[in-house]
């Protein structure tokens, strides 16, 4: 399935996560040695490894509840970078978690615009005060 903007691929790619399908996520990410995925304590992975850390994550949390907010989008000519907050639902019903922090680059080709690097970190923790 092309995906005809960044955008397009990005929902997919939220989707997939939200249903815990690994089919849907293979369909977001371009088929290539070079993508990439860097996750909170897990090791940088790379090519069809990356396939394999996803199926590992829905075989042991299933489908996750995520709301997604776009900090800020640089998109030139054929490359798409997306700066995102995540916040997974957790604890009390309608209380999001804390905010995780994520880049989503995407890259067009011939079959339209596809994942080629997720990355996220959780938030930083605030500065303590001084003399605390």
């Amino acid at each position: 399935m092309p995906f005809d903007t960044p955008q397009d691929a990005e929902d997919a790619f939220y989707d997939a996560l939200e249903a815990g399908d690994p089919a849907a996520m293979k369909e977001v990410w371009e088929d290539s040695e070079s993508i990439a995925c860097l996750l909170p304590m897990t090791p940088l992975v790379m090519g069809p490894e990356v396939m394999q850390l996803w199926r590992s994550i829905f075989e042991q949390a299933g489908a996750f509840d995520i709301q997604v907010r776009h900090l800020a989008w640089i998109e030139a000519g054929e490359t798409a970078i997306h700066l995102i907050e995540e916040r997974m639902q957790g604890g009390a019903p309608g209380q999001p978690g804390p905010a995780i922090y994520g880049t989503n680059v995407f890259r067009k080709g011939t079959d339209g615009w596809r994942l080629l690097i997720h990355q996220n970190s959780p938030t930083p923790q605030a500065p303590s005060a001084p003399g605390a």
